[in-house]
């Protein structure tokens, strides 16, 4: 698994065993609907092998955050930090997603733009959307964006959030939501 654009385009990314990276094809058709994303802040839920936090990361995110809590891809994603020397433009939280989440609504951190990609056909997607629409992480300008199985539902609503487009690739499908209002 590789960067596909950017100031880290081509390098190498380690990824654990047992995870389902997003595809390059994903990655990029994600960065093209988002355009510019220097400047911004990225959540990287359910990172994996962080792929997805470090494609912004390569385009000119000022900073990510990972959050993941399996041990094997902290690792990774650790080991990609270090490779790619970008220590000091990201975090890694080791915890549940759902306690990360709630953490941060606590502190008042936001984000412009707040990405996951939850284990497919166990309902997970839905749950995750509907607590990021009850949560204030998000900038009023942001998106959250969630990579689902084609047959996973997602409401068109949860909470202050509202579906703004989809877009799927063969089992895959990108759901962009914004706030409301």
């Amino acid at each position: 698994m590789r960067v596909i654009t950017g100031h880290y385009k081509s390098r190498i990314l380690k990824a654990p065993k047992g995870i389902r990276p997003t595809e390059d094809r994903i990655r990029k058709a994600l960065f093209d609907i988002l355009g510019e994303v220097s400047g911004l802040s990225f959540l990287d839920l359910f990172a994996g092998s962080g792929s997805v936090g470090f494609e912004a990361l390569s385009q000119g995110s000022q900073e990510v955050v990972f959050v993941e809590s399996q041990r094997q891809s902290i690792l990774a994603i650790e080991e990609n930090i270090k490779n790619l020397g970008c220590q000091a433009q990201v975090s890694v939280l080791c915890q549940d997603a759902f306690r990360a989440i709630d953490n941060m609504a606590q502190k008042g951190q936001k984000f412009d733009l707040i990405f996951l990609d939850p284990p497919y056909y166990k309902g997970v997607a839905q749950n995750f959307l509907q607590t990021l629409g009850e949560y204030d992480i998000l900038h009023s300008f942001g998106y959250v964006i969630i990579q689902h199985f084609k047959k996973d539902f997602v409401a068109e609503k949860a909470g202050k959030l509202a579906l703004w487009r989809q877009e799927q690739y063969g089992d895959s499908v990108l759901s962009f939501y914004k706030l409301e209002g």
